[in-house]
């Protein structure tokens, strides 16, 4: 299946890159923290690793590494502006419970 952008995410980040003056593209995971369990990480990427897998979405390359890809395949990445507040939206469908402050997930 795959990682995949919406059109405001993957301009949001081309923009970020533009203005950093480098990077190879968005690296998505997840790590084991919070009272659900795992949490999503973001980063710019400058470099591959070998173990990388790489997805493009609108433009825009995705890296992931083999040990996160099976609790966000499918995901889309969204990024909203509500009022004064933006940020990234994490549309997953593996996704089974979420802790109440929206910071941790399980699957």
């Amino acid at each position: 299946m795959g990682i995949t952008l919406t059109e405001s995410a993957a301009k949001h980040v081309q923009n970020f890159i533009a203005k950093r003056g480098k990077g190879l593209g968005l690296r998505i995971g997840v790590r084991t923290t919070g009272c659900s369990g795992m949490a999503y990480k973001l980063e710019f990427a400058d470099a591959l690793s070998d173990e990388d897998m790489q997805f493009q979405s609108h433009g825009v390359t995705l890296l992931v590494d083999p040990k996160s890809l099976p609790y966000i395949d499918g995901m889309e990445l969204d990024f909203q502006r509500e009022g004064l507040n933006e940020g990234f939206k994490f549309n997953n469908p593996n996704v089974k419970n979420e802790c109440g402050c929206g910071e941790s997930f399980q699957v």
